[in-house]
């Protein structure tokens, strides 16, 4: 089987602006707030990127802030898969759950969240082809 590799992180936040001063001040990351029709989204940049959004540093994953409530309350990872439906079926039958409905996320791809048999949050994107 391919392997899947993680492609992003994701964690909670309360207040984005606190989030945005505190990544910029202590790591040097680019933090980039989204707007509502990203469900005002907070973005991590952690390593430069060229002109395609591509890490110059190979291994290197970028990240975002989501805003802390029911959905989510403690930080996970995304995974890159090439067919999010045959995924889909793939992670149910080795015993995990879908926790959300995949959506489509505009100019990145399609993306569903997943429960893993020990209960971890686990995003699954689909990338749009660059």
């Amino acid at each position: 089987m391919k392997m899947s590799p993680v492609v992003h992180f994701e964690m909670p936040s309360v207040n984005n602006k606190r989030v945005k001063k505190f990544y910029e001040t202590a790591f040097g990351w680019q933090m980039t707030q989204m707007g509502e029709e990203f469900g005002n989204y907070l973005l991590a940049n952690t390593s430069p990127v060229d002109k395609k959004g591509m890490h110059l540093k190979k291994g290197a994953i970028n990240g975002g802030f989501f805003k802390k409530g029911p959905f989510g309350k403690i930080p996970h990872i995304v995974i890159a898969v090439d067919d999010l439906d045959q995924q889909m079926t793939i992670v149910k039958k080795a015993g995990g759950k879908l926790a959300g409905i995949p959506m489509d996320i505009p100019g990145i791809g399609r993306f569903v969240m997943i429960r893993d048999t020990e209960g971890n949050g686990i995003g699954m994107l689909q990338p749009i082809a660059r």
